[in-house]
This record gives structure tokens, C-alpha cells and sequence, in this order.
């Protein structure tokens, strides 16, 4: 993760504080593996990863979705209309709701939940596929093309704000292991019964 940053540099601190983090990211004291003195524990003195990227990422939402508030929007929902602009084909037809679910790595009752605002605001419209009309699409609409430029310029400014907040190296670190966590290959690996 970058240089390590030991626990007796003092302008470290004053760095973290200036950032709200009460200690460094890492503790050279006890080795970049091991809970900070006064990180929480769960019974038996180990640390919960769930727990640490949770909080962070509930930390990161907020922030993301103050920075979209004047749209009303949210940092979900931008992602989720970005997908969906992305995932869009030429004849404008858009993901299925199928497609785009498995590429969000969400349950389908998740994203049909997650687009019900998105549809009664008018930025997406859901249409039945032309050959089965149990398949629908998920469509932009001008409104939500409109919106969506909008809101990448807000997202924009908040993330890099984020960046700078972080620096460059922990930011693209903080990505690499998020990507990492969300692989195939991460959970195969979890899977995999221990020798």
C-alpha cells in the first residue's frame, strides 16, 4: 500500500488528523497485518475486514451522495444510470434488467427496487423486449441522459476531492483491492477449502 508510515512520525499524525483518521493506515509497530492498539476487535483479538470496508464505504456514500444531493440523486442511482448508458446498444433498445443486475452484482428484486424512483422521475423507462415480453430492457430517457451528464460533473469534483484527500497512491491501492474483493478469482479463492 505504499510507503509505510511509522506510528512515531509526527507530521504523519498531523496529516491523518487533518483528515479526520485518528491513526496511521498502518502500524509498522505491529506490522501491517495486525490491528492498530486502538483499532476494535472482535472476541479473540481479531479485526473484521467486513466491518472496516463497510464503515468506508458508508463513509465514501455520504459523501458521493452530498456531493449529487442538488440533483437528487444518489451515488447508486448515478452508478446504475451510468451502467445503463453504458450497457446501451445502437438501436437504443438498453440492457436487459437481467444483464444489468448480474453486471451490478445485485439480486434482481434489489434493482427493480433500485429503479422504481428512476422510473417515476422519468430518467429511465423500462421496455419489454421485442421477441420475449418477459424480458425487459432498461432505457435512458432524454431526461435521464441529460441528468446523467449533470451528474458526472458532480461526481467529478467529489471524486477528486476523494483523490486528493486519500493521495493518488492510497486511492488507486484502496480500487485495486476493492476490484480484487469483487473478482471471480476472490471468491474462488474463499471458496476453495483450505488444505
Amino acid at each position: 500500500m505504499g510507503a509505510r508510515t511509522s506510528v512515531a512520525d509526527g507530521s504523519a499524525l498531523n496529516h491523518f488528523a487533518n483528515m479526520g483518521i485518528s491513526a496511521p493506515l498502518v502500524d509498522t509497530a505491529n506490522g501491517p497485518d495486525s490491528a492498530p492498539a486502538n483499532q476494535d476487535t472482535t472476541p479473540g483479538d481479531r479485526v473484521c475486514t467486513n466491518t472496516a470496508l463497510r464503515l468506508a464505504a458508508r463513509r465514501l456514500g455520504q459523501l458521493y451522495d452530498e456531493a449529487l444531493a442538488p440533483l437528487n440523486l444518489k451515488a447508486t442511482q448515478l452508478a446504475l444510470i451510468s451502467e445503463i448508458n453504458k450497457l446501451s446498444s445502437a438501436d437504443q433498445q438498453g440492457p436487459t434488467l437481467q444483464d444489468l443486475a448480474t453486471r451490478l452484482a445485485i439480486q434482481l428484486s434489489a434493482l427493480t427496487h433500485a429503479l422504481k424512483p428512476l422510473v417515476r422521475d422519468g430518467l429511465v423507462e423500462l421496455r419489454q423486449d421485442a421477441s420475449d415480453k418477459r424480458i425487459k430492457h432498461g432505457v435512458l430517457t432524454t431526461q435521464g441522459q441529460a441528468r446523467l451528464s449533470e451528474a458526472l460533473a458532480l461526481w467529478a469534483a467529489a471524486n477528486d476531492k476523494v483523490e486528493a484527500a486519500l493521495g493518488p497512491s492510497s486511492a488507486a491501492n484502496l480500487r485495486a483491492l476493492a476490484n480484487q474483493v469483487a473478482s471471480d478469482a476472490f471468491l474462488a479463492a474463499f471458496t476453495t477449502p483450505s488444505a
